[in-house]
């Protein structure tokens, strides 16, 4: 009889893990993690622990150890299926042994395998990976730490049951029988202004005058629903910079390991008047995630907007915000896929209203995540000419093919640049940078409180930026000294976001020489370049971080390379990386970090129980989220979430539930979209041992319109606003009340647009970022009217809407 003391999951099994702590430390934009697990055998048996977990996707695992009790074994990289091989062999014989190997689907996801624990033993097995933080639109420097692994939809037919897919095992966030400990050390050559997180965090402490030290802790009690995101943020812009790192001492000349690497940061400045000029042209694909998770709040909070509806409200924004004489379409997805237009039509007055209608409609209630095949279509659309294609894609990341769908992303990175946005907790990291990257575009994450809108409305302002061509990178060396490039072409260059390139040096070189690195590009038709002279003196203190993540980039371009066609019956890109990895000691998806113990004495004897330990999930269609989300064929993932072992068939999703449960849910329902869109479509239960439930074709009360929200909607396409009733009531004002103060001379929509425009700059400046383009629109809109007492209109529209607004400030 097995002994339950101790921790327990939701299904009453011991949990060997009693906690993580992880200790950051943040070095300018270079992030090192350690995280600790203590593992501790409560049961009269001895444990095998399987923990299947995220980190982020471009983290190089470096280190993995165990500690038992005063032994420490350093595990060593071994190609995948030796390390396999190895850990059963030392099962089989009694020794205890540990297994950490990457999912050869996602790099963002590892299982850890802890054997032969004896009862009532303790292990402490630390993991430590290193990182870049990535530049936000405002500049904060962004790292998380994922806590949360949602289950991944895998699509019919991609062969994701095999052997070298971790089987994840998820509790409820709120059941996590673990705790989490968590604090973070930051330093930079420039003071620490503030750090922002998701997450309850103790007071910022600074541990010199300077400011250019800190640290900060997670509060306790991390309830494991949402991952513990940090924005750190410096008082001086980012600058360029170049950090060059002495080989390993241990390490052959002439090898990756062995010579010093560089890394530089490239922040391009492009010219002013080239950064103000929008783009009149483009085809805009909206890619839009309509499975059932998309149904869960965006703050975790079950009053809280949910991820479809804050979608819908974007998309307003976008078509709203979208250049006459473009293109687009928006195409959706879940278990199936759907667009509303055969093909991108052109943006017109009547191509936005019908959009719109349809956005109005959509519901989270497509099954799973198949984002594959949508993407094949989008990609497989003729391009039109003069019309650059950039897509957007909106999803919250759960699937299991993340690498198929990064290398289309990359095979058709000649025809599109890519944005995507990753939607709330466990969004993969892997999958939303890898499309960008592979894309020429930006990532997005929008997590905890983070409004959808602003980040979104800053990538279509990329979009509509000049695309930057021709990018080449020229290095200036002394002449005893060679350079080699470890990282891929640069694609994609935008204002304030960073380029990072890795490059080997080997030669004699000397302490007081110096280098220069030239980028020089093309941007709307006018050559340009940025300049960078560093010091090829290496940097104090960064020991082998810099290599690492070197090695990982290098790592990453060959297992992508290995991935193309024709290369699977030539194994030696394949040997090329695993010789890599060893050489480097950084993770792959070929190979894994393998430790035995073969100190440990006596064999351990008697049949090993298996323990799986769960990670955090997000409940995104239980109840009572799921009564007002789920269709009559629910989506694989909300049955997944639901149903429990011997529970209902995938296709049915019983509820028990009195007539009072279900008004409840009903009321619950209604605060959940509080966007423009309301929920208008058919919903059907089904109660236990009950015939289904219709709850029918009814919307909900819904909270009062957000005003913003209210104006854009009633703006055209052309730019302008109409003078009527619905605009007057969106100001606050009546027809009468917009009527009289109009000058005379004035037509009734460069009156109605003026005075949108003023009502914007005086009362949503907090907003400016969701409405700055349509706002741009109505201004060129109004100056190609040549209307007269401009002036005029101004100074009556501020009298009556009760601004200041200056006829400069409005671009007029």
């Amino acid at each position: 009889m097995v002994n339950c003391c101790g921790l327990l999951t939701a299904q009453k099994e011991p949990v060997p893990l009693k906690s993580v702590d992880v200790e950051l430390e943040v070095r300018d934009h270079v992030a090192t993690v350690v995280s600790t697990l203590n593992y501790e055998n409560k049961e009269d048996k001895p444990l095998e622990a399987v923990f299947v977990f995220p980190l982020p996707g471009d983290a190089a695992v470096c280190h993995f150890s165990a500690k038992l009790r005063q032994t420490q074994i350093v595990a060593e990289v071994k190609e995948k299926q030796k390390a396999r091989e190895d850990y059963d062999d030392a099962l089989s014989s009694g020794q205890q042994a540990f297994l950490l190997e990457e999912s050869e689907q996602s790099p963002d996801i590892f299982s850890m395998s802890v054997g032969c624990l004896p009862p009532g033993e303790s292990a402490s097995i630390r993991l430590e990976y290193v990182t870049e933080l990535s530049v936000q639109a405002d500049d904060g420097l962004r790292f998380c730490l994922p806590a949360v692994l949602n289950p991944r939809y895998q699509p019919q037919g991609s062969g994701g049951s095999g052997s070298g897919n971790a089987q994840v095992t998820s509790t409820p966030a709120s059941l996590v029988p673990y705790t989490l400990t968590f604090s973070a050390q930051v330093s930079s050559p420039r003071p620490v202004s503030r750090i922002e997180s998701s997450c309850s965090l103790d007071p910022l402490q600074y541990l010199n005058s300077e400011q250019t030290k800190a640290t900060i802790k997670l509060a306790a009690g991390h309830k494991f629903d949402r991952d513990v995101e940090l924005l750190i943020y410096y008082k001086d812009a980012h600058q360029p910079t170049a950090v060059v790192e002495t080989g390993e001492a241990t390490a052959k000349l002439g090898t990756l390991m062995g010579d010093p690497v560089v890394m530089l940061s490239l922040y391009p400045e492009f010219p002013q008047a080239v950064m103000s000029s929008v783009a009149s042209c483009g085809e805009f694909v909206f890619l839009l995630d309509r499975s059932g998770s998309m149904g869960a709040p965006m703050n975790n909070s079950k009053t809280d907007q949910t991820r479809i509806s804050s979608a819908r409200d974007t998309l307003l924004l976008l078509l709203k915000s979208l250049p006459m004489g473009c293109y687009f379409n928006i195409y959706s997805f879940g278990s199936s896929y759907e667009h509303i237009f055969p093909k991108s039509v052109e943006y017109s007055q009547q191509t936005m209203e019908e959009a719109l209608k349809k956005v109005g409609e959509m519901e989270s209630n497509l099954g799973g995540t198949e984002i594959l095949r949508p993407l094949e279509h989008i990609y497989n659309q003729p391009c039109i000419q003069n019309q650059p294609r950039q897509v957007f894609v909106f999803t919250d990341g759960e699937v299991g093919n993340t690498k198929q769908v990064i290398d289309l992303a990359k095979k058709n990175s000649h025809a599109h640049r890519c944005f995507s946005f990753g939607i709330g907790e466990g969004a993969s990291s892997a999958l939303i940078n890898g499309l960008a990257k592979e894309g020429g575009g930006h990532a997005q994450f929008i997590t905890g409180t983070d409004r959808m809108q602003p980040k979104v409305m800053q990538s279509l302002r990329y979009a509509l930026q000049p695309a930057v061509v021709d990018i080449s990178v020229t290095w200036d060396m002394p002449k005893d000294v060679s350079v080699t490039v470890l990282s891929p072409p640069i694609t994609a260059l935008f204002q304030g976001q960073r380029s990072l390139v890795y490059a080997r040096l080997s030669g004699q070189i000397s302490e007081a020489a110096e280098g220069c690195v030239t980028v020089k590009y093309s941007l709307a038709g006018h050559p340009s370049q940025n300049q960078l002279q560093f010091s090829l003196k290496p940097a104090e203190n960064t020991g082998l971080t810099v290599h690492r993540l070197a090695a990982r980039t290098l790592i990453r371009c060959l297992e992508m390379e290995e991935r193309e066609p024709g290369q699977q019956q030539d194994d030696s890109v394949r040997k090329k990386v695993v010789e890599l990895s060893v050489q480097s000691g950084v993770s792959s998806a070929f190979t894994a970090f393998i430790a035995v113990n073969k100190d440990s004495g006596e064999a351990i004897q008697g049949p090993l129980v298996r323990r799986n330990v769960p990670t955090a999930r997000l409940m995104a269609c239980s109840m009572p989220y799921s009564l007002s989300l789920c269709s009559a064929q629910p989506s694989f993932k909300t049955s997944m979430m639901l149903g429990s072992a011997g529970s209902s068939a995938p296709n049915s999703v019983q509820y028990g539930m009195n007539s009072m449960d279900l008004q409840s849910a009903k009321s619950t329902s209604a605060s959940f979209s509080r966007g423009l869109f309301g929920s208008k479509s058919k919903k059907t239960v089904k109660l236990s041992g009950t015939r289904p439930f219709d709850i029918g074709e009814c919307r909900p009360c819904q909270p009062p319109m957000d005003p913003l929200l209210q104006v854009v909607s009633l703006q055209k396409a052309s730019g302008c606003w109409d003078l009527a009733p619905a605009l007057a009531t969106a100001l606050g004002k009546t027809s009468e009340e917009m009527e009289k103060p109009k000058p005379a001379s004035v037509n009734q929509e460069v009156w109605a647009t003026i005075l949108s425009l003023i009502w914007l700059h005086g009362f949503k400046m907090d907003s400016q970022e969701e409405w700055e383009l349509l706002a741009m629109k109505a201004v060129s809109w109004v100056r190609a009217q040549n209307s007269p007492c401009v002036n005029e209109c101004v100074e009556a529209g501020n009298a009556l809407l009760g601004c200041k607004v200056q006829k400069d400030a409005l671009g007029l």
